[in-house]
């Protein structure tokens, strides 16, 4: 196996789980709204996520971990997309709060402040930023 080979398939993988974890937040309420799936559409596509293995998340994504990139700035696109789908459902309730602060958490980011982030994250979102901004607004929020 070739270093590239390597690479694809750890890239692959990290994808693969963060597709994922998208897909927990949109069942969250036990649904998945057109809006969502649109969004999980254009998400799988963009990760390369073939339609078997887009089913195969759909029917179990909690068998897949979350992985956070080593880098802070994939983080933060990272949350920018949970923050989007949880947007998308127009239902930002305890239950997906609760799983977004556990993906944050999973993502890297302190428990003793993802609240905090998470926050701050639903704000930009709702105000319609794009991911850089985005990106330069949670990294400069303690500033």
């Amino acid at each position: 196996m070739s270093i590239s080979d390597l690479y694809s398939s750890g890239f692959r993988d990290r994808n693969r789980d963060h597709f994922a974890a998208i897909v927990r937040v949109a069942l969250s309420d036990g649904e998945i709204s057109p809006e969502e799936k649109a969004f999980l559409d254009r998400l799988a596509s963009n990760l390369d996520i073939t339609p078997e293995l887009y089913e195969s998340i759909l029917e179990n994504p909690s068998a897949y971990p979350v992985n956070p990139p080593s880098l802070y700035v994939a983080r933060l696109e990272r949350l920018y997309d949970i923050a989007r789908m949880i947007f998308a459902d127009h239902i930002e309730d305890e239950d997906e709060m609760k799983i977004m602060r556990r993906l944050g958490i999973g993502l890297g980011f302190s428990p003793a402040n993802v609240d905090l982030i998470n926050k701050k994250a639903m704000d930009l979102i709702h105000d319609g930023v794009d991911v850089d901004t985005f990106i330069e607004e949670i990294r400069h929020m303690n500033r």
